[in-house]
């Protein structure tokens, strides 16, 4: 996979017009760059420049001891080790090269390109300090969109074993659900057939699962309570796995009946339906070209237009090595997301489409679904949950 995206980013340095991309480090291991896992798979100890040039060119220069398990990756065909500092080397290769523009990974609005720490810039631009290359300098940001957006076929076929894991669990979960279980108890249940299948979860454990029952929950972003699942609650699990590095996230809602009940109430059906309707008015307009801000608002104005609030967060995200993976989502005009909304959706990108709305007395629906852009339009990754599940 690592040579596959090197390749795939000589691509896109051409198609930027930049003439280098460097990946700059030290200690990766304590404070890892994203870009590490996407086209280097190894961390390093000292000061250490990935290179990869618009020409072809892979150059690794890094401290001497690092250079053996370099070498033997064969990911970096040049690898030039060095003992007292990286200055002399660094600018030797930039010399001999002589880019024009020279991408760095810092960016004010995509977390994914932004991995070159403040102090390591301010050690790049003293080593660069009198040199032309010093004022060739700009964000990797759009190389690491493309990049991390373009999902080769491999890609998917790891998200697709992801999302097929994680739906079998949610079906599982089904059978478990019951009134008096709190939503630790769903939570541990989920951890442990995760731990059944061999995959690792998603995100951080303390809120993946996390598992929200009734009208007074502690809402998103939150770890799973010892609040108990009651008759009448509307109940929502976000959840996740990793297979072999690839992510999904997956949300799905449950209906728990009362006594009697052989269906939801109305206004439960009816919120689920136009929750689940929004994100089909999304997907009918989710192609390349369309900008980002145009497909939350498909959403937006579809559940604000039934009566609803507005959701208080992006329509979705890209999926990848990480469940957010970056670059361009599909975000509404706020300052939170910085230019990100003004971004042009590409074919190959996945994502989520994650709308909620509140149903006044049960709790909270909201599905999350993960589907793949095409030239012609948007493919489901995962089946789509269609009807409200009934406990």
């Amino acid at each position: 996979m690592i040579k596959e995206k090197i390749a795939q980013a000589i691509g896109i340095l051409e198609e930027k017009n930049i003439d280098m991309w460097i990946t700059f480090v030290r200690e990766s291991t304590t404070m890892p760059d994203p870009a590490i896992d996407m086209v280097v798979g190894r961390h390093a100890t000292w000061q250490t420049a990935w290179i990869i040039t618009r020409d072809g060119e892979t150059i690794a220069i890094c401290g001497s001891l690092d250079a053996a398990a370099i070498r033997d990756d064969s990911y970096y065909t040049e690898v030039i080790p060095y003992v007292q500092g990286i200055r002399d080397e660094l600018l030797g290769v930039l010399k001999r090269k002589n880019p024009r523009r020279i991408a760095i990974n810092y960016s004010t609005d995509s977390v994914m390109a932004d991995g070159l720490t403040h102090g390591m810039f301010l050690l790049l631009q003293n080593m660069l300090e009198g040199t032309k290359f010093a004022r060739r300098l700009l964000s990797s940001q759009d190389i690491l969109s493309a990049l991390r957006g373009r999902k080769t076929e491999k890609e998917i076929a790891h998200i697709k074993k992801a999302i097929r894991v994680t739906l079998t669990i949610y079906n599982d979960v089904s059978g478990f659900l019951a009134p008096g279980k709190s939503e630790q108890d769903v939570a541990n249940f989920i951890l442990r057939r995760a731990k059944q299948h061999g995959v690792e979860i998603a995100w951080d454990k303390d809120h993946c699962p996390a598992v929200f029952t009734g009208p007074d929950h502690a809402g998103a972003h939150y770890g799973p309570t010892k609040r108990k699942i009651a008759p009448g609650h509307v109940l929502n699990i976000d959840f996740g796995v990793k297979v072999n590095g690839y992510c999904s996230d997956l949300q799905r809602t449950w209906y728990i009946r009362r006594k009697g009940e052989t269906r939801a109430p109305r206004e439960v059906q009816r919120g689920f339906n136009v929750v689940r309707d929004s994100i089909q008015a999304a997907a009918d307009i989710l192609r390349p070209g369309v900008l980002s801000w145009k497909v939350d608002a498909a959403a937006r104005d579809f559940i604000t237009a039934a009566g609803y609030p507005e959701y208080p967060h992006a329509l979705g995200h890209q999926v990848g090595r990480a469940a957010h993976d970056g670059g361009v989502g599909l975000l509404p005009r706020w300052e939170r997301y910085g230019k990100l909304p003004y971004g042009k959706i590409e074919s190959g990108q996945v994502f989520t489409i994650e709308p909620r709305l509140p149903i006044e007395g049960h709790g909270v629906a909201t599905i999350e679904e993960i589907v793949w852009v095409r030239d012609d339009g948007v493919r489901f990754l995962s089946r789509p949950q269609r009807s409200l599940l009934l406990i």
